[in-house]
């Protein structure tokens, strides 16, 4: 099947909407003010853009969603990347949209309307590797007992409610044996402890200490987590590889206006041939990337089931890519670049943690490579 990555009429009327309402509604210099006030992100905003319908881009018309689908939700995330707007938008409306959608959850309303927020927590250790799990989750009659620990929860303390990766069976390495929970944050035995991440967003490690959870709290089926969050995973991967793209437009902004504006020598210094190469490298890179992109979201709108191989080559461009952009943007901006007074230095550490977050490039290239049995 030939996807096209040309963008609808819709998708266009989507990105210049969302486009026109960032700039005013969440600038970075927000993102600043929630670091400096030590806010995750700003709970007004998120209301503005559930009003909108952002938050229901992946939820179904009956449930009070739009339904535009992956493509969709990957222009929203590009384009808050670009003036790096904080919010629960992927780990809410991106992958917890996603996993209940294909539960048929009657929460996918109240995540529709903004009413709730979701934090996913599958990693354990320093990399991601949902299939390490070893969080248990005990039987215990007819309910279970989920104790141990998650870390880098994006969300982790704000969240609403939990989407939980934990051990039915089985031994950490097995995909087989995990099953997928979706709990009250606020349920007794969670304890969130929030990370001083670089990026100021809410990251945290939860510590789950004999959480009872039912047979009501399970997504999917017992033992085969994965499989019900695997879809899930893919969509935050693309939406994440879509945020990257967006920040990757807003550092290159800001790196060529600077280039057209400094003078040295009695010239504008993007007059340098050298400087010059540099930016035009950086620029073919984008363009790669945002096609990787697009099609990652074609890709999951039409073949959910075989997006693997588009969301890894996506998430692996856009890391590398957000990468040589922040770089560039700060060593082209000399002196400046490396003052916290200066924005691209949100830019760099925003880049940093996208990377790690989902699979870093190493994970996604060693899937691309599986997929294409190399």
């Amino acid at each position: 099947m030939t996807l096209s990555l040309v963008p609808t009429e819709d998708e266009t009327l989507l990105r210049d909407a969302a486009r026109s309402f960032l700039a005013e509604a969440s600038p970075v210099s927000a993102l600043r003010g929630n670091r400096d006030s030590g806010k995750p992100y700003d709970a007004g905003f998120y209301r503005e853009i559930a009003q909108l319908g952002w938050t229901g881009v992946l939820v179904p018309e009956e449930a009070g969603g739009s339904d535009m689908g992956h493509r969709a939700a990957g222009i929203l995330a590009e384009e808050m990347g670009e003036v790096l707007a904080a919010s629960p938008f992927l780990s809410t409306a991106v992958i917890a949209a996603t996993a209940l959608r294909q539960a048929g959850s009657d929460r996918l309303a109240q995540i529709a309307d903004g009413s709730v927020t979701y934090a996913l927590a599958v990693d354990e250790r320093s990399k991601f590797s949902p299939e390490r799990s070893a969080l248990q989750a005990m039987r215990q009659g007819n309910s279970y007992r989920l104790s141990g620990r998650k870390c880098f929860v994006a969300e982790g303390s704000s969240a609403d409610r939990l989407l939980v990766l934990a051990r039915t069976s089985g031994s950490p390495g097995e995909a087989y044996g995990l099953t997928l929970f979706d709990i009250d944050a606020a349920r007794t035995g969670v304890t969130p402890h929030r990370s001083r991440s670089i990026d100021s967003r809410d990251h945290a490690t939860l510590i789950f200490e004999d959480v009872e959870a039912t047979g009501a709290d399970i997504i999917g089926e017992i033992d085969n987590g994965m499989a019900a969050i695997h879809t899930a995973l893919n969509a935050g991967q693309a939406g994440m590889a879509a945020e990257l793209l967006g920040l990757t437009s807003g550092a290159f902004a800001m790196t060529a206006g600077y280039l057209r504006e400094r003078r040295q020598f009695g010239r504008t210094i993007g007059s340098f041939q050298a400087l010059q190469h540099r930016a035009a490298h950086l620029w073919t890179q984008i363009e790669i990337t945002a096609s990787a992109v697009a099609n990652a979201g074609r890709v999951l709108d039409a073949t959910p089931e075989a997006a693997d191989l588009a969301v890894s080559v996506a998430k692996a461009h856009a890391t590398q890519t957000a990468q040589l952009a922040v770089c560039e943007g700060v060593q082209m901006h000399g002196g400046i670049g490396m003052t916290d007074e200066f924005d691209m230095g949100f830019y760099m550490k925003r880049a940093r943690v996208g990377a790690e977050w989902l699979g870093d490039y190493g994970y996604h290239a060693a899937r691309v490579s599986a997929a294409r049995g190399i």
